[in-house]
This record gives C-alpha cells, sequence and structure tokens, in this order.
C-alpha cells in the first residue's frame, strides 16, 4: 500500500493528515497542544482512534510508546550510534522492525528479520514535511505510519 504523509504547517499542534495513492483521506494524526512530551492520536477516516503514541520523557535517548486499544502495543526508540541515527519499532515476540537509512535526507528502510517491508522518502520542494510510504502487503501499516512519524519528530528536533 502507498501512502501520502503530510504534515499541517499552520496548526498549533502537530497534525498530519495521511492519504492513499488514489489521494483518499485515510488518516488524520492531531497532537496535543500543551503536553509535557509529545502525544499524539492517530484517528481512521471514520474518526475512530486506532493508535496513541506518547513520548517516554527521561529517556536517554528519544523514545516512545504505541498504543493500541488503550494498551501498550510497542515502543520505537532511537539506538545509541556513533555516526548515523539507527531506529527499532520493538513489538511483541521476535518481529522487531529495524530502521535504517539516510534520516538526514529523510530516506529510510523498515526491516524485519533481515526483508525490507517499507520505505521512506521525502518529497522535495513542498511547503511542509511531505513524505511517501510504501508498505508491503500483510504488515501493520497503522505501526509503521506511526513510527514515521515519531521519525519525523526525533528529526525536527535535532534539527532545530
Amino acid at each position: 500500500m502507498k501512502y501520502m504523509l503530510k504534515e499541517k504547517v499552520l496548526s498549533w499542534s502537530d497534525t498530519y493528515e495521511i492519504h492513499n495513492e488514489n489521494k483518499e483521506l485515510m488518516f488524520t494524526v492531531k497532537g496535543k497542544a500543551f503536553s509535557f512530551g509529545d502525544k499524539l492520536s492517530i484517528y481512521n477516516a471514520s474518526g475512530q482512534e486506532v493508535a496513541f503514541i506518547e513520548q517516554k520523557m527521561l529517556a536517554m535517548m528519544p523514545r516512545y510508546r504505541l498504543y493500541k486499544d488503550g494498551e501498550l502495543f510497542a515502543e520505537v526508540q532511537q539506538k545509541i550510534s556513533w555516526f548515523k541515527k539507527k531506529f527499532i519499532l520493538d513489538v511483541p515476540g521476535p518481529n522487531d522492525y529495524t530502521i535504517d537509512g539516510s534520516f538526514w535526507d529523510h530516506n529510510y528502510l523498515f526491516q524485519r528479520k533481515g526483508r525490507v517491508v517499507a520505505s521512506v522518502s521525502k518529497k522535495m520542494f513542498s511547503w511542509s514535511d511531505t513524505y511517501g510510504i510504501d508498505i508491503i502487503s500483510r504488515e501493520d501499516d497503522v505501526s509503521i505510519l506511526a513510527t514515521a512519524i515519531i521519525i519525523d519528530l526525533v528529526c525536527d528536533r535535532d534539527n532545530n
């Protein structure tokens, strides 16, 4: 499935829209404006919350928790590395994703068990942060999309 993740520019909080390849709105993401740490809700096209992102504060490296149906489902963490960033999407069981690539250029890959399952690339020359996200079938689209949002938040803060 191909998605376009677009950050809304004129907003009090972190806000995104996610469209499919037919330009249909699939998800909206709304952050809480005045909170301690990042807190964002992901809603499907019907307006139902499908996931919640919460930044874990007081962590040595950026760390976020991903909730589904009010239950902790996964954690996204930046790994310590000397020269390049690396992220892990830690899900229950042996199904973790490693995320690696050029975060400076906003081009990176999600891998599971050594196999590429999703790719993210930033659209250049756009007014707001806009990403193309290509996810193979039978993967957890919501978790991958949420992780792409988290990486955008972390990289924006690092650049500022």
